[in-house]
């Protein structure tokens, strides 16, 4: 067994991970040919990939994912907010969560000036905070809130540890949201 899946390793080479465990099995299904000893003499640089495969494109891992319905109406029922997007702005310099209120005295805890927000990124594990200006206070909206409007805040993200495609955590005091996509 440990052999044919060393004559089949050469064949799986160049295939992204999507093809990678269709291709190891339908090579694996066939039995190694004569020239499979061939294949490993000649060494991994020299092997070819499956023809029959085609590679699989990571822009599809990177593509918006909708939010459950449950996360929607719990967000909305909870908070009392929906609409909830995290974007990579100005240059990779910041990124801005924003949300639409539906519910104004729900989303109060939002705009809270005592709490102090962070967002988390789940691959890089850097925590950003909200940066402070001179002139200007800190980048985030903290007036009364009205309904159908929407918000936002804008977080620091000096050196680009956050980039479009991961996903982030949003907290602001007890609120939490969880697993974000950065378009």
């Amino acid at each position: 067994m440990f052999k044919a899946m060393v004559a089949v390793l050469p064949l799986c080479r160049g295939v992204t991970a999507g093809a990678l465990a269709v291709a190891c099995a339908a090579a694996a299904a066939q039995a190694p040919s004569a020239s499979a000893p061939a294949r490993m003499a000649r060494g991994p640089a020299m092997a070819q990939p499956a023809a029959h495969v085609a590679p699989v494109s990571n822009a599809s891992s990177r593509r918006q994912q909708r939010r459950s319905e449950h996360a929607v109406t719990y967000y909305a029922a909870a908070w009392g907010v929906q609409d909830l997007t995290v974007r990579y702005t100005a240059s990779g310099n910041l990124i801005r969560f924003s949300y639409r209120v539906i519910d104004a005295k729900r989303a109060a805890t939002l705009v809270d000036k005592a709490s102090q927000p962070m967002l988390l990124d789940q691959r890089s594990h850097v925590v950003l905070q909200i940066p402070v200006m001179d002139k200007v206070g800190p980048l985030r909206q903290t007036n009364d809130l009205s309904v159908g409007k929407e918000y936002w805040m804008a977080f620091s993200n000096k050196g680009n540890p956050v980039r479009p495609g991961d996903r982030v955590n949003v907290v602001i005091g007890a609120f939490h949201a969880d697993g974000l996509l950065v378009e």
